[in-house]
């Protein structure tokens, strides 16, 4: 089971945008994801009028390593470490190591 997955609310905890948060988009691969509104990069492009697109400077997310974010815990207000461990009834469940709060429901 993946620790982190899309829509879950992460933060970053080293590189440029380090203590920014924001929400997975979408997974790259399995070591990389995007995030909304961090690692932004400019993109210059050139206008094509078929498709209507505009040229000039446009910020794009890009991906950054999953290492360097960590999913945010919004009772203790910091990154959490997150677990797997399976219930009673067999399914199985992210949980955060400092108070073991269940993530999934």
């Amino acid at each position: 089971m993946k620790k982190i997955k899309q829509n879950d609310d992460v933060i970053v905890i080293a590189g440029k945008d380090k203590g920014k948060r924001g929400t997975v988009i979408k997974i790259v691969s399995e070591e990389r994801v995007v995030v909304e509104n961090i690692n932004m990069a400019k993109r210059h492009t050139k206008p094509n009028p078929n498709k209507s697109i505009a040229g000039g400077i446009v910020s794009k997310e890009m991906p950054i390593n999953i290492s360097n974010i960590a999913l945010y815990n919004p009772a203790t207000k910091k990154a959490g470490r997150v677990g797997v461990k399976t219930l009673e009834d067999g399914r199985k469940v992210r949980f955060f190591k400092s108070d073991s709060e269940v993530i999934d429901s």
